[in-house]
């Protein structure tokens, strides 16, 4: 008799502790990107005077010696494990289960970031840098899926903005908790500090009994169950289990089960996937939005306390910026997804939240722009932001509801792939370089910020497409295949091949 719900179910789980257990994940993941940014952990170089005085550098780039471009290059490194990594976490979820593959992310995460407090040289950090994002790929490709399955449906997209509400709210709590504990010890025990906080959530992904997501079970697809149920068959063939011709037929099809467990199968299994994916035209309509809103949006993050002091002589552009987008992000990112479940949770509705929120927020920024006033444009500012960020939550439930539930850790993964790749990444040094060309921060920033209204012109597209709920699709097409339980099969029918007479 097949085991209830009920039994299934940790007697300590309920969803809203699964929702507080992964915010307080993010907002740690995010704390950690904030602290190597922070003055107390990042640093500076020694100076030397004419009279020849010197004081010595502190932090990072202090102990390490570091050029501004390695740096730079310690800030993104981790996007190098992000981007490789996030992909294969989430094939990897066909054939293993995802909550375990948290916990291995997420051990990977704690060992990476306390390297980071071990580090010796800029090549040893660099490298630990790169391991933080292979932690974290594992995390951001599975935690939102979960969430979405254990949400309330009339509060989905609401439980999906409190979690990325941690975005901003980490990377704010990471400067303030970077800047104390450098000063106060060494920014070597930031590091360590944020291991020991990740750690019992490492730990939790192994020994408590794991969940499974909607569309993946323990592990294995239709496929692999279906060779499983004919190697089963052929074994135990009315030919007798000792027959030559049934042993031959049980091995071949063993062997065609270890194919697709093996690395030939995850990356046939990828690829069909991929191909899935991209023939989802609401999906690639909502990441070209995406990308479009997340090349401003890191251009912004970089540039813009830069651009604020060249346009507005602001002396605390650092201070300004960095509260008018924490504050717009996190009241921004919670509307977003409240609003979005109050007018009805759905895909039509999400994207028409999407362009409706992009255009009124890119005019708010854009127009403060043009305005010479600080204080006009402070207000403006915050404004467009605040609707900017309102996308949070309703663009990541299009990426999970508009593919079939299989496809939702991988399209995660994708899409963060493709915001990096070709938004906030490339980003930064185009704008460098527009700027250098037109030699005007109010031009630039304005430039910039147009492209804010390609991203709400993508989303209002999306508003016309058959926008289909998928959440439900093949809900009953995925057969529960254990590895312990084929394991055994496999090798009983090697051994009985082995002992067939020719």
């Amino acid at each position: 008799m097949s085991e209830t719900p009920a039994n299934n179910t940790p007697s300590w789980f309920t969803p809203k502790r699964l929702l507080v257990i992964f915010c307080v994940i993010n907002l740690i993941n995010y704390v950690d990107r904030g602290a190597i940014a922070s003055n107390g952990v990042n640093g500076s170089l020694g100076t030397c005077t004419e009279s020849g005085d010197c004081t010595s550098g502190s932090g990072i780039q202090g102990d390490f010696n570091l050029d501004n471009f390695q740096d730079g290059v310690l800030s993104s490194a981790f996007m190098v494990g992000l981007l490789l990594a996030s992909p294969i976490f989430a094939s990897l979820a066909k054939s293993h289960n995802p909550f375990r593959l948290i916990g291995v992310g997420l051990s990977v995460w704690t060992f990476a970031t306390a390297g980071c407090g071990s580090s010796f040289n800029f090549w040893s950090i660099a490298f630990f840098r790169m391991l933080v994002g292979v932690g974290e790929a594992s995390f951001i490709s599975l935690a939102a899926p979960f969430i979405d399955d254990n949400a309330p449906v009339p509060q989905k997209t609401a439980w999906l903005a409190m979690f990325y509400m941690c975005i901003p709210t980490g990377v704010a709590l990471g400067y303030v908790y970077g800047g104390v504990v450098g000063s106060l010890v060494n920014w070597r025990f930031a590091f360590w500090g944020e291991a020991i906080l990740m750690l019992p959530f490492a730990v939790l992904g192994f020994v408590m009994k794991p969940l499974n997501l909607k569309g993946l079970t323990a592990g294995k697809n239709v496929e692999a169950s279906s060779l499983r149920d004919e190697v089963m068959s052929d074994a135990v063939s009315h030919e007798g289990p000792h027959s030559p011709g049934s042993n031959v037929k049980a091995l071949s099809k063993a062997s065609k089960l270890k194919e697709a467990f093996g690395i030939r199968g995850q990356f046939s299994r990828f690829s069909k996937d991929m191909m899935a994916l991209f023939c989802e035209e609401v999906y690639m309509v909502n990441i070209l939005g995406y990308v479009c809103y997340n090349f401003v949006i890191g251009a912004y993050s970089y540039w813009g306390p830069k651009a604020g002091y060249n346009i507005y002589h602001m002396n605390n552009a650092d201070l300004l910026f960095g509260g008018v987008t924490i504050v717009s992000g996190i009241f921004g990112t919670l509307a977003g997804g409240y609003i979005l479940d109050h007018i009805d949770a759905t895909i039509s509705n999400a994207f028409k939240v999407l362009s409706g929120a992009t255009l009124l927020g890119a005019t708010f920024c854009f127009t403060a722009f043009c305005f010479s006033n600080l204080y006009v444009f402070l207000v403006l500012f915050a404004v467009g932001e605040l609707l900017v960020f309102a996308t949070q939550a309703p663009v990541n439930y299009v990426c999970l509801h508009s593919v079939k539930p299989s496809l939702r850790p991988l399209s995660m993964a994708i899409s963060t792939v493709s915001i990096h790749i070709f938004g906030d990444v490339p980003s930064a040094p185009l704008v460098g370089v527009l700027q250098d060309y037109v030699d005007n921060w109010r031009e630039t920033a304005l430039i910039l910020t147009s492209i804010l209204f390609l991203a709400a012109g993508a989303w209002f597209i999306g508003v016309f497409l058959n926008g289909v709920d998928r959440f439900n699709e093949d809900e009953l097409s995925v057969i529960k295949v254990d590895k312990v339980s084929t394991e055994p099969l496999l090798n009983h029918a090697s051994n009985e091949a082995q002992y067939s007479e020719p």
